[in-house]
């Protein structure tokens, strides 16, 4: 018997013994209800009988009278799908600016029957819908689906052999008295994460261009390697007229693909953001308090002997890495040449 079922039982226990007593105030008491309580159970009896007992009446029940109109709950879903962290009172005033009335509590209501009550299950929401549907996401909705959802946290940047993705980037790091800013020009190979840099003066074109012939390029010339791809942010020293602009044109004349990342968006770039962090943990923070800099040739001649060892000899501990050094997995990662072009490539170097 159910717990349901017992109650009905009790309901109707109390119905004949007010019966055979003939005196609703004792069966009342003896029963343990008010008389208000013995007459709705009498009238829900007498209209539908043995199932009036019941907790729970029969039939269709229809809307609570309060509730609040198709129009105004749709309105309240779509708000709440375009901003699912905005609370109830929030969501109210916004309607209210669009000439609809709602209260604080009919947005909770709306709510509650749909499951929305938590910012986390309208956020599962907009999740689901915009796996169900292709919809323009704000800038807004981007930034709090990479906060909450699993699979836009753990999205990577795909690199699958040496050259084929190259980060660059400009690091402020510091002020040095007597010379000024100094601004670091630092490349780094996505797939091996091995990495350059230089010290300079200021931000420039011609800086940016600087590193790369005088370091990166060479370097994969001597290990018959080419890069495809440059990955910058938007900045000047790297971006502007293809047909002006000097880091441009020299990419152009290198046959060297330039792709740069969204606006404010540093993550989409997270390997070199990732080695900015690690050079002023392990090199920057440390020697800025060891040693007195006179001249930017000593600090470029300290930063050669910490990259030599960040390249050569500290295990890295990156995604894919597996405690190798980025030299050796700058050498696994080489593509492999068909025989014709090795020896074409070495006829032209005799």
């Amino acid at each position: 018997m159910t717990t349901n079922e017992k109650v009905a039982r009790r309901k109707l226990s109390l119905l004949e013994l007010a019966k055979d007593m003939q005196n609703v105030s004792k069966a009342c008491q003896v029963m343990g209800y008010s008389r208000q309580q013995f007459y709705e159970i009498r009238r829900n009896y007498q209209t539908f009988g043995a199932e009036g007992l019941m907790d729970k009446l029969p039939g269709p029940r229809g809307p609570h009278p309060n509730r609040v109109s198709e129009e105004i709950e749709e309105a309240i879903l779509a708000h709440s799908l375009e901003y699912p962290t905005h609370g109830p009172v929030r969501v109210a005033q916004e309607l209210a600016l669009k000439g609809i009335q709602v209260s604080s509590g009919g947005v909770r209501g709306v709510w509650s029957r749909h499951d929305l009550l938590t910012r986390h299950d309208r956020l599962l929401r907009l999740e689901r819908t915009t796996r169900e549907q292709k919809i323009d996401l704000n800038e807004d909705q981007i930034r709090l689906l990479e906060r909450f959802s699993p699979e836009f946290r753990e999205r990577h940047i795909e690199v699958h052999h040496t050259g084929e993705l190259v980060a660059v980037d400009t690091f402020f790091v510091g002020t040095l008295k007597g010379v000024g800013k100094v601004y670091l020009q630092s490349v780094i190979d996505c797939y091996s994460r091995y990495a350059w840099g230089r010290l300079y003066t200021n931000k420039l074109p011609v800086t940016a261009v600087h590193v790369l012939n005088n370091n990166v390029l060479p370097f994969f010339e001597d290990h018959d390697a080419r890069i495809t791809t440059i990955l910058s942010d938007n900045g000047r020293e790297f971006c502007g007229r293809k047909d002006r602009h000097p880091y441009e044109l020299f990419l152009q004349l290198e046959e060297i693909e330039h792709r740069t990342t969204k606006v404010r968006r540093p993550q989409s770039n997270g390997f070199i953001e990732r080695l900015h962090r690690t050079l002023l943990d392990e090199h920057f923070r440390i020697q800025g308090r060891t040693k007195w800099y006179e001249s930017i040739k000593e600090m470029q001649q300290d930063l050669d002997e910490y990259l030599m060892q960040y390249n050569t000899r500290r295990p890295h501990q990156g995604r894919n890495m597996k405690g190798q050094v980025p030299y050796t997995v700058f050498k696994k990662g080489l593509p492999k040449r068909p025989k014709k072009e090795h020896k074409q490539a070495a006829e032209k170097a005799a």
